[in-house]
């Protein structure tokens, strides 16, 4: 008896921690809010930005609709119209396909290719890549096109020095043969962004391997084409769907280079500058709408197809170990 008269109180486990849940739940809830205070701007960037345009041009794509007037519904004839009553669309579809066919598999060549040149620490590299990656900065903007709407044009610096060895020149850019060619090498000139990574891959490649291969008596061929290539092919996969994806969406150039026309004879008409041309030049918002779905939609067809190609030719380091 004198025992459990001095013994302390037992205190329920369940009662305890309850208590404690009362007591820290208005800390806890200060920080929820304290934490959804902080997302809050991006909160209304996602659904005032993002979000709810996204939406609104899925239902402005089923309309007639031309800024001034309310839009009227008209269904899927925007779509309809799009297949198979406009052969200006199959020619942007054509352009803008042969530009990324070109453009992508070109500047990946360029990019691992000076990756390559640079990636050995030597003296005065740090500058050679700084330089290097300099194009990819500026390539994207309006002068830089204007430059090279010089450099090709009749009287431009590649005539110029065509005709120091007795060429005779034209003008690239008015020729429905060879513009396109101008924007596919000024998008191969921007290789900078790909080259670094490529530069971050080849650093991750062990030397040993190399070494083994030497003493197996492969050449620098053998070596790049059996122990590179495979070791680099997941930097080649990520560098492949971005560049393809950035090859799809290629405007700038198009648009400063042709003078916002497509020309010549549509031969620089790209899927994106010929969708502006239908919004902003001829109001029709709501056909340029269901042109943006539909490049959303065969965009997203185009990675996945990427992405599922990817099992048959990418190599991780690490397929040996399972």
């Amino acid at each position: 008896m004198a025992d459990t008269a001095h013994r302390p109180p037992r205190v329920d486990a369940r009662t305890s921690a309850g208590a404690r849940s009362r007591g820290s739940s208005p800390r806890r809830r200060r920080e929820a809010v304290a934490g959804y205070t902080f997302l809050l701007p991006w909160f209304i960037g996602l659904f005032g930005i993002t979000l709810f345009p996204m939406l609104y041009s899925l239902y402005l794509s089923f309309t007639d609709y031309d800024l001034l007037q309310s839009p009227q519904w008209i269904g899927v004839e925007n779509y309809v119209r799009m297949l198979t009553d406009d052969p200006q669309y199959w020619n942007s579809v054509k352009a803008t396909l042969l530009f990324a066919v070109v453009s992508v598999p070109l500047k990946l060549a360029v990019a691992l290719g000076v990756a390559l040149l640079l990636y050995r620490d030597r003296r005065g590299v740090g500058l050679y890549r700084s330089l290097f990656y300099v194009p990819s900065l500026l390539g994207g903007s309006v002068a830089i096109a204007i430059v090279w709407q010089t450099l090709f044009g009749g009287q431009g610096a590649l005539n110029e020095i065509l005709g120091l060895v007795g060429i005779e020149g034209r003008s690239w850019i008015t020729n429905p043969s060879t513009a396109l060619g101008t924007l596919v090498l000024l998008a191969a000139w921007q290789f900078g962004a790909p080259m670094v990574i490529f530069l971050a891959g080849l650093k991750q490649i062990p030397a040993e391997l190399f070494e083994a291969g030497a003493l197996d008596g492969a050449g620098r061929f053998k070596q790049f084409w059996h122990i590179t290539l495979p070791m680099l092919s997941p930097v080649l996969f990520f560098n492949l769907v971005l560049e393809t994806i950035a090859g799809f969406q290629g405007f700038t150039a198009a648009f400063v280079i042709s003078g916002g026309t497509g020309g010549p004879a549509d031969s620089t008409l790209l899927y994106t500058l010929y969708l502006y041309l239908r919004g902003f030049g001829d109001f029709q918002m709501g056909y340029a709408s269901a042109m943006a779905w539909g490049f959303l939609l065969v965009l997203g067809i185009i990675t996945a197809i990427v992405f599922r190609s990817g099992s048959l030719w990418v190599h991780y380091a690490d397929e040996g170990e399972h």
